[in-house]
């Protein structure tokens, strides 16, 4: 018979995991209500068109990496890719575009069918935030300066990169897309399937190719910097004085662009070298034009998605220690189960991690407090349960005490166990 496996590309959260996964969430969290951000949540399943407007036709996600499920009702349904389109998505369906700014925190899984690697897995889990209503640059900053707030919070402050870009306005990316189409028509046959296929349709998205063959090719391109207009260079100079003041290091990567048709202005990327190849774990921008894609009125937005799977493993004991030692409540006998089971409930409640022990014999009992790192083992017997006592054996020393009931949590807060 088969051993049943996980899919390829998801893994199962083990509790280990599962615990540094919750430390960045409630981490993020926090520092995201402390700078006014509301949380959400929105459906795991959407329709295709919510993804196919916004990511754009071409793109990979919508191309490669999409999964489509067979509705029913012949409805196409997709498992969200990303949380950006499905959180302006709600912003209409719900009737929020009269109340602006609006200012939201998320987080969830996201599904995108690629090859599994190291920190890029098929259910990724993310979190994230998105900004309505602000178009002025100091909504740029406030949404960066809240992604530095959380790494540094997590202890990878030093251990990251600030890299940011300008993806101009309209007027600057046609302006930079008449360059390049100028330039990649002399290399039009060297480019890959892929970017030959983009050429036609999305040329701007040929910068984004994993291709090296592509990249070799677009060393010479011009660059989208060379092509801004006064405004989309403005507003480039504003988001950097705004860093400059609130401290947070930076560094401009004029080949930064992000994936997908709704970003403009600037681009960031949290980049690290602790790894490998997949050095992002967190990035944003701006997408002034995305509600308008998707048929809702014209407003502008930023924001950012962190991968959680990412940042785990960059998670220091430092920042999630390991856990702390727990009692082990050990009944001699089945029949002292109960009694058993009412100590650990005191013990609980004066504030100490307990677990209690199952199965026949003090030996298999003393086992297991050995394999769960236990610090102290509380033993009742028949003599213990008569006596209203307890007997307290030390698992590092061996030594053992018989104490009153009350007198083990004196005890424990002598010993320093919290």
């Amino acid at each position: 018979m088969t051993t049943l496996q996980p899919v390829r590309g998801t893994h199962d959260l083990l509790p280990s995991e599962q615990r540094k996964h919750f430390l960045i969430l409630e981490t993020a969290r926090s520092q995201a209500a402390s700078y006014g951000f509301m949380e959400i949540s929105t459906p795991i399943l959407e329709f295709k068109e919510v993804f196919k407007r916004t990511l754009g036709d071409v793109s990979d996600i919508v191309t490669k990496e999409m999964y489509e499920i067979a509705d029913r009702g012949d409805e196409e349904i997709v498992l969200r890719p990303e949380g950006t389109a499905g959180i302006a998505r709600a912003v209409i369906s719900n009737g929020l575009t009269q109340s602006m700014p609006l200012k939201f925190f998320y987080t969830g899984p996201m599904f995108r069918y690629e090859r599994p690697q190291k920190g890029r897995m098929r259910q990724l889990h993310q979190i994230g935030v998105e900004m309505f209503g602000v178009a002025d640059p100091v909504a740029d900053v406030e949404v960066i300066s809240l992604a530095y707030e959380i790494l540094v919070a997590l202890k990878m402050g030093h251990r990251v990169t600030l890299e940011i870009n300008s993806l101009g306005d309209d007027e600057s990316r046609q302006n930079f897309r008449t360059h390049l189409v100028t330039y990649l028509k002399d290399h039009h046959q060297h480019l890959s399937p892929d970017s030959q296929q983009r050429f036609d349709r999305n040329p701007l998205r040929i910068l984004d190719t994993k291709d090296e063959g592509d990249k070799k090719i677009l060393n010479g391109a011009p660059l989208l910097e060379d092509c801004l207009n006064a405004y989309s260079k403005e507003t480039f100079l504003k988001v950097q004085e705004g860093l400059k003041d609130l401290k947070i290091p930076f560094k401009i990567n004029p080949h930064l662009v992000r994936g997908l048709d709704y970003y403009s202005h600037v681009a960031f990327e949290f980049t690290t070298t602790d790894l490998g190849t997949q050095g992002t774990v967190l990035a944003g921008g701006r997408y002034d034009g995305l509600m308008s894609t998707m048929g809702g009125p014209a407003i502008p937005g930023v924001g950012w998605a962190g991968g959680i799977d990412r940042l785990a493993m960059m998670l220091t004991n430092e920042v999630c220690p390991p856990l702390k030692r727990p009692l082990a409540v050990i009944p001699m006998d089945e029949a002292f189960d109960m009694k058993g089971l009412e100590f650990a409930q005191l013990l609980r409640k004066a504030g100490h991690y307990v677990e209690m022990t199952y199965g026949a014999g003090l030996g298999k009992r003393l086992k297991k407090a050995s394999k769960i790192n236990a610090r102290y083992a509380m033993i009742l017997g028949e003599e213990e349960v008569s006596s209203q006592k307890v007997t307290v054996k030390d698992l590092d020393t061996g030594d053992q005490i018989q104490l009153s009931r009350q007198d083990v949590i004196v005890f424990l807060k002598e010993k320093g166990v919290s």
